[in-house]
């Protein structure tokens, strides 16, 4: 009789059962069915169906994946297409806003107002493209490249800081490599580069080109020797110590409510005030706002310079007048803090400082007038920092006088024509 097996048998009782059926004749083997048992049966079909499980829920997890992706995809597009779409309304509204601006600030052919925002970056690097190229094939004039600049930009500087220089030598470069290309021809078709030229021309027009600049040996003897460069100067005097920061635009109440249209520099008493450019003195004398005040206008009428709130009781340097004819670097004045006072020579400011502003003149109604184009000078300012003035004290008087002096053709030409015209 064969022998019954129950499930769940172990191995060694199988392989028991196997030989004592060989011994007696059976040779049927007991089936593996019974090997693996009642727990291994479950066992396997259990794995079966987890691998499948796990199978199909890989390939739901893949689909989720893929329609996730395909969504993503989708949006992102969509995110694309509306990122031109708006970039095309903001350079058209852009392009709007300058048609505006320049509807706005040339009427009749005149400029009725100027925005200088030219960072101190722009200043440096035009100047340095200028003065290298000067006497190569290809000058750059510092003026053209910032107008070149302030086209693309539409005036605003500080947001394109880094890419500044990358800018200028890339149109360096567009004019260097296309024989007999000018800035003009190149900017012929753009109907805003015009205005920018005109306009900066009119602030940076008589601070840089050629002049003669005395050269003092330890001797005491000097000579004359020619240059191209920066002929402006800080309103500052060398070695004179002075804080400053930007407050054009900040409210002023004297008198009545009002922005402050000038550029403060806070210093001592009796620090000597330099002109920054050539020019002629066009009102000299006591104003309620500026106290001892100076106005210089440049020889080409488009810059008044104004230095107010000078010193008490001997505020100009000797013998300055009305008419007078400076040069840039010249002492004229001495830093102090008259004004706020319809009484001449008081003292009613509380810091010790000097105002100094610029004054654009397109057209001689905007002078004194509801109209003046007055413009931010503190890039302006730090800019000419590079270029001071040294001057020394007069023995036994209250004077301060340049120590080195320069020849700048711009004098010499006015004073011929003055000479004519008389």
């Amino acid at each position: 009789m064969s022998r019954k097996i129950k499930h769940g048998t172990d191995r060694q009782t199988v392989n028991k059962l196997n030989n004592v059926s060989r011994e007696k004749g059976r040779h049927r083997r007991v089936p593996a069915f019974y090997i693996a048992g009642k727990q291994g049966i479950f066992s396997r079909t259990y794995n079966i169906y987890m691998h499948r499980k796990l199978c199909m829920g890989w390939h739901m997890e893949e689909k989720k994946k893929r329609k996730i992706r395909i969504l993503q995809f989708a949006v992102a597009a969509e995110l694309v297409l509306c990122l031109i779409a708006l970039a095309g309304i903001w350079t058209s509204r852009e392009n709007a806003e300058q048609q505006n601006r320049m509807a706005e600030t040339v009427s009749d052919g005149c400029i009725k107002w100027v925005d200088f925002d030219v960072s101190y970056t722009a200043l440096c690097e035009a100047y340095r493209t200028d003065v290298e190229s000067y006497g190569q094939d290809v000058h750059f004039d510092w003026v053209e490249l910032l107008a070149y600049l302030g086209t693309g930009y539409g005036g605003e500087f500080d947001s394109h800081e880094k890419s500044i220089k990358k800018d200028i030598a890339k149109v360096t470069e567009k004019l260097t490599s296309e024989k007999g290309l000018t800035m003009k021809e190149l900017m012929k078709d753009n109907e805003y580069y015009s205005y920018y030229e005109e306009a900066y021309r009119a602030v940076l027009g008589g601070m840089v080109g050629e002049f003669e600049r005395e050269v003092r040996a330890e001797d005491g003897s000097s000579t004359w020797e020619k240059v191209y460069g920066l002929k402006a100067y800080s309103p500052i005097a060398k070695g004179f110590e002075y804080s400053h920061y930007d407050d054009f635009g900040a409210g002023r109440s004297y008198g009545y409510k009002r922005q402050h249209l000038g550029h403060d520099m806070m210093g001592q008493v009796g620090t000597p005030i330099i002109a920054v450019e050539s020019g002629y003195v066009e009102a000299i004398g006591w104003n309620q706002y500026g106290g001892w005040r100076i106005g210089i206008r440049s020889f080409d009428k488009k810059r008044y310079y104004y230095y107010a709130h000078l010193r008490q009781n001997y505020p100009y340097a000797e013998e300055l007048k009305e008419g007078s004819v400076v040069t840039a670097g010249d002492v004229i004045g001495y830093m102090g803090h008259t004004g706020y006072s319809t009484t001449e020579n008081t003292n009613n400011i509380k810091v010790t400082h000097l105002h100094w502003g610029m004054e654009l003149v397109f057209d001689e109604s905007q002078k004194e007038s509801d109209h003046e184009i007055w413009i931010n000078v503190y890039p302006l300012t730090m800019f000419l920092s590079r270029h001071q003035s040294e001057a020394a004290k007069v023995e036994g008087t209250k004077e301060w006088k340049r120590v080195s002096d320069i020849r700048d053709p711009a004098v010499t030409l006015y004073l011929q024509k003055e000479k004519i015209s008389r």
